[in-house]
């Protein structure tokens, strides 16, 4: 008698991903200009997010992340800009920004160690 084993498909497999490594992809950078940093007085947030993120995904990443309350999310999409590298045309990235705003009394602390 042959024994005939078993090949487990790999899409078949189902992988166990936990929430903060799904808000880590989701949330890509703080931005901190100087708009950024007077919005902060009003609790107001702002990150550089996936293009493909939602806003239900972006409260639930900051939630997650920061152990805060989300009251609103207020996205942008930023168009691509065209350039010129010397007589090349190009264009420089385009990115999305979402702006959170937090419940009263939370905040987060992005300076840590400055």
């Amino acid at each position: 008698m042959k024994q005939t084993s078993k090949k487990v498909n790999k899409a078949n497999r189902v992988q166990k991903v936990s929430a903060t490594s799904i808000a880590y992809r989701i949330l890509i950078e703080p931005i901190i200009t100087e708009a950024a940093s007077l919005a902060i007085e009003l609790n107001k947030y702002t990150f550089k997010v996936a293009e493909d993120a939602n806003k239900f995904q972006i409260k639930t990443a900051i939630e997650e992340l920061y152990k805060v309350k989300v009251t609103a999310v207020n996205t942008s999409n930023r168009k691509r800009k065209a350039v010129n590298y010397g007589k090349t045309p190009g264009f420089k990235a385009g990115s999305k920004k979402a702006i959170v705003t937090l419940k009263a009394g939370d905040s987060i602390e992005l300076f840590k160690g400055v």
